[in-house]
Formats: C-alpha cells, structure tokens, sequence
C-alpha cells in the first residue's frame, strides 16, 4: 500500500520560499522517510509520537518533524536546527495537536 503524505501548512509554506534546488533537497528527504519511516529519531515527552529527520541542505544541518499514522506521513515542520523544538511545540500549542 503506498503510503499518503500530508504537508502540514508550516511545512508547505517553508518549502515554498526555498530556491528550487533546495526544495528538490527536501523531497529527496522525505523519499529517504517514505523508504524508512523509522530513520527519524523518535521524541518523548511534549513530543511523543514524533519523530524527527536530521539531513543537511547546502552547509547547514536541518530537520524534519514528522509523525507515521496508518499508511500516512504527516510532515510538520522543516528548518534550521536553531529553535526547532521551541518553534514546533509553540506550532503544536496552537494548532491543538
């Protein structure tokens, strides 16, 4: 069964600005999620259920926040290491996830 994949509108909209070469970086990613839904680092706490893809993009490391449910990957956020968590909790708070 092919698995669906769900852009959460953060997730769309960060990808949106990027130059095209940068957007083809990130669905390279989430192709590399889709064969292994477990290469993310899974999340505790205020995040379980969440795991998170480390990959780089130019010279800079970035991640990806997704979770797997039923033969779908919903992916969240996409950015820069710095304030991830802190940005993709305020995120989850107000959208009620």
């Amino acid at each position: 069964m092919q698995m669906k994949i769900f852009q959460m509108s953060r997730f769309k909209n960060y990808v949106k600005k990027l130059p095209r070469h940068f957007q083809q970086v990130i669905l390279d990613a989430v192709e590399d999620i889709m064969a292994n839904p477990d290469i993310g680092e899974l999340k505790k706490n205020d995040l379980a259920g969440f795991r998170v893809h480390k990959f780089t993009m130019g010279r800079q490391l970035i991640l990806m926040a997704y979770k797997v449910e039923n033969y779908s990957l919903v992916l969240y956020q996409v950015a820069p290491h710095e304030n991830f968590y802190k940005n993709l909790k305020k995120y989850l708070k107000g959208i009620g996830g």
